[in-house]
């Protein structure tokens, strides 16, 4: 098995400037390669090398780097790494193509910006927003030039099948964007849209991808910076959804009470999630190392909230250097959390409560997953 060490190349800010950091394990090699690149230096401060953004051309990084390391450059946001990028992250930039308001009309436009407030009114969360009012403006701009009260539920059908299933969108966006279009002509139109009548897609019924409890451990245990291993473990330990674990502060941890406080989780809703001694050991150890100011996980300046995608980047690495083949992501050690208490017996009422579902029917898609019981059922094979 190669023993190449990997580089992560993510976006950063180093005293207020555009950088790229180069995050990797020591290798006094490759240190004295990174050291003739253009630009390179080294932050005594954030322990990490970077190149500033105005400087740094990623052919170079990869031409000089590439022989003695492998380079995740998935964090990147330059052109250039267009076809490196996660599906996720494609159907992010196909969805942004279709919200661009500039073909739109003065009437669409402010009828958008109606909506918006409407929203901002209604206490949805910013993400929500964003989400609705891009997937509006994408319907918008594909019917155009017609006029709004000219529309009709065809031609949601319409955007369905030749712009949404044309590019293989996925259930969820086109979920999203009927959600948004229904909002829109029920609240701030009055058109031919019969909103009723808009159908979402079908549900679709996939099973939770679960890790074994030795793929987590290998995982958790990969990462040498003490703060990603932190992080992969919090995640786990309290099945934690990514923006959950970023948005956490000091505060929210309750060592004496041995419970982890969740502010403004997804709905809207608080929770609490029990903490181990070994985690609260673990995240004393971090504290004492780190000193978190604002945010219980910073990014390279104080006050900074760790970025998605540093995170997203850290798991990446661990993944790779735990020797795991399968495509993991961090909603993975979040199912796997739930699926290893059920098969520890924990009831389905507290899982629903720790993972803070609204519905049990959510919860109980880890029930076709556990293998506690599975593993008891002889097949018939077996008496043949």
């Amino acid at each position: 098995m190669s023993t190449k060490p990997q580089i992560i190349l993510t976006p950063e800010k180093h005293h207020g400037q555009p950088v790229v950091g180069l995050l990797f394990d020591y290798h006094a090699a490759l240190i004295q390669r990174v050291k003739s690149l253009p630009g390179a230096a080294w932050s005594n401060s954030r322990r990490f090398w970077y190149i500033p953004a105005e400087q740094f051309r990623l052919n170079e990084v990869f031409n000089a780097l590439s022989p003695l390391a492998y380079i995740d450059y998935s964090a990147l946001k330059d052109e250039k790494t267009a076809n490196s990028e996660p599906l996720a992250a494609k159907e992010a930039k196909q969805k942004a193509s279709k919200t661009n308001r500039q073909d739109l009309p003065n009437e669409a436009i402010r009828k958008l910006d109606e909506f918006q407030r409407w929203l901002i009114h209604k206490r949805y969360s910013n993400s929500t927003i964003k989400t609705y009012v891009g997937a509006l403006t994408g319907f918008l701009r594909f019917t155009h030039p017609r006029q709004l009260n000219e529309l009709s539920n065809q031609d949601m059908v319409n955007y369905v099948n030749d712009y949404i299933v044309a590019n293989k969108l996925s259930f969820t966006y086109q979920n999203q964007a009927i959600n948004a279009v229904k909002l829109f002509f029920r609240e701030v139109m009055q058109s031919r849209i019969e909103v009723d009548k808009l159908e979402r897609p079908r549900r679709e019924h996939k099973l939770p991808n679960v890790l074994s409890k030795q793929e987590v451990k290998a995982i958790l245990e990969a990462p040498s910076n003490f703060k990603h291993k932190t992080m992969l473990s919090l995640i786990y330990a309290c099945g934690l959804r990514r923006s959950e674990l970023l948005n956490l502060k000091p505060a929210h941890v309750d060592s004496k009470r041995g419970l982890l406080i969740i502010r403004n989780a997804k709905g809207r809703k608080d929770r609490v999630a029990p903490i181990s001694e070994k985690m609260i050991a673990m995240l004393r150890e971090y504290y004492k190392s780190y000193r978190p100011v604002t945010w219980l996980f910073e990014g390279q300046n104080e006050d900074e909230q760790y970025s998605e995608q540093s995170l997203q980047s850290v798991l990446k690495q661990a993944v790779a250097k735990a020797g795991v083949k399968k495509p993991v992501t961090l909603h993975w050690l979040r199912h796997s959390y739930a699926t290893h208490l059920l098969e520890a017996g924990t009831d389905l009422r507290y899982i629903q409560e720790l993972l803070g579902h609204k519905s049990s029917k959510t919860t109980e898609i880890y029930t076709h997953v556990t293998d506690k019981s599975l593993q008891k059922i002889k097949s018939p094979f077996d008496d043949l």
